[in-house]
């Protein structure tokens, strides 16, 4: 371990805070998905789904909309809430065409 006089301080301290800074960055990188996850309660979910609250709490109870629950308390992940909007998305008819096609086209090769 180096000893530093009080003149060198500033400038080992700026080492440290630029070599701390590194570590990070490269450790940001390595992990991106463990990012902070927004959490939404009740009311925060509602608006960030443009339903009424009875709408939220109807769904819930029917098991249709992800959700965690701590005590009596309710909480949704907006990740989980914006992939369940994207499950519920509905086929063009370019889109049906197309698995038809491939579906007829499959079938043909296996006879």
């Amino acid at each position: 371990m180096e000893n530093f006089t009080f003149e060198q301080l500033p400038h080992a301290i700026s080492l440290l805070h630029e070599k701390l800074s590194h570590i990070e960055r490269l450790l940001a990188e390595q992990h991106p998905h463990q990012e902070t996850e927004t959490i939404f309660n009740v009311s925060e979910a509602a608006a960030f789904l443009h339903l009424s609250v009875a709408t939220l709490y109807a769904k819930v109870s029917r098991q249709e909309i992800p959700v965690n629950k701590q005590g009596k308390r309710l909480y949704f992940y907006k990740s989980e809430l914006a992939e369940w909007i994207r499950q519920g998305r509905k086929k063009t008819v370019s889109e049906i065409q197309q698995e038809a096609e491939q579906y007829i086209t499959g079938n043909r090769r296996r006879r």
